[in-house]
């Protein structure tokens, strides 16, 4: 029987945005947009006669903004709604909180004119519309192009053995769809002298110092957008910053990050399995590496070789994920110590540490 495709909308006041995700999204076997809508009202009318399976949709429109229709469809109907968004740092805090009200991705908006920027934004936009597709949702409450798909050799080669140990532990963490919220209940659990840790979640550039900076305002812990060089320190989250790979790096007895450009590795910049793989050369038994919900098998790869390296290693749980693709893929390799529910992995993460 042939599998049903994904039926998308597409809600945004831009004819030619419109006319560019309708492309991006047909040109993949496995999504069929059924309709596109300059407005929300019009969007409304397009659900009414055939409800999709996905909808992306635009933080500034007129009528009647983003926000306010996310919040009308998720206490409603809910839907999965990704959101497209062009909007730069200073308006990232309000499409933040969209994911707040139940939206389960951002994606940048793709940019003409650039070849790279549009072959990469086609991959991480249909990524983002197949993850939404499963994605587990909570209502609302007001309280085919080949992918490419490189290894974590791209950034970073393979190596045999790990540096020596040093006395201080070192977290890494890699989340996808779903992670915003699901770091937030972690980071939130964390003590003041937690160890230092560093974070890849997927998202795109200008909104992880947003992100970063809500995260700071919410934890005991420091939360920063990472650059090149900062400190992994004791207390402090380094968040890595969108479009960049982030790695860990070590000088003596301090860890400290390097922020890199590269191509998408498993299909992603930031790459969970970069971040996971410098953590196995550089801090070995030393680190703990935690998977979260997101959708593909970013960061499978890496946390078997940090496993290999003599780290802890967890995964999240089926249950607790938004999307069961990277902790499952982690889990089925044979990568994780621990299979955790996410309220469990802040304890776990102090007691191995």
């Amino acid at each position: 029987m042939t599998k049903a495709k994904i039926r998308v909308l597409i809600v945004d006041d831009s004819a030619v945005v419109r006319q560019t995700l309708s492309q991006i999204l047909s040109g993949d076997p496995e999504i069929e947009v059924i309709g596109a809508a300059s407005d929300p009202f019009v969007a409304a009318d397009r659900i009414r006669e055939q409800t999709p399976d996905v909808i992306t949709l635009d933080i500034e429109m007129p009528r009647m903004d983003g926000l306010t229709f996310l919040q009308k469809i998720m206490s409603q109907h809910p839907i999965p709604v990704i959101i497209c968004s062009s909007l730069a740092e200073d308006g990232a805090q309000s499409t933040l909180r969209a994911l707040e009200y139940g939206a389960v991705e951002i994606i940048a908006k793709p940019r003409l004119g650039s070849k790279q920027f549009l072959e990469e934004s086609s991959v991480l936009l249909r990524q983002a519309v197949k993850a939404a597709a499963v994605a587990r949702l909570r209502p609302y409450n007001s309280s085919p192009v080949v992918e490419p798909k490189l290894t974590a050799d791209a950034i970073l080669l393979r190596t045999s053995r790990a540096m020596l140990e040093t006395t201080e532990k070192v977290i890494v963490i890699g989340a996808s769809t779903g992670g915003t919220e699901a770091l937030r209940t972690l980071l939130e659990a964390m003590p003041p002298d937690a160890p230092g840790m560093v974070i890849v979640q997927h998202m795109p550039e200008n909104f992880t110092r947003a992100f970063a900076n809500r995260l700071d305002g919410l934890c005991r812990i420091s939360v920063k957008e990472a650059e090149s060089n900062d400190t992994v320190l004791r207390g402090r989250a380094l968040i890595a910053p969108g479009n960049r790979h982030i790695l860990l790096k070590r000088s003596g007895a301090r860890y400290y990050v390097e922020i890199k450009d590269g191509p998408l590795v498993s299909r992603h910049r930031p790459s969970v399995d970069v971040l996971f793989r410098s953590a196995a050369r550089y801090a070995g038994r030393n680190a703990v590496g935690v998977i979260m919900t997101g959708m593909g098998d970013d960061g499978a790869s890496g946390l078997l070789e940090m496993k290999e390296a003599g780290a802890a290693t967890m995964a999240q749980d089926e249950a607790t994920s938004v999307v069961f693709g990277m902790p499952h893929e982690a889990i089925k390799r044979g990568a994780a110590n621990l299979v955790l529910p996410l309220p469990a992995i802040a304890s776990a993460i102090l007691a191995h540490a």
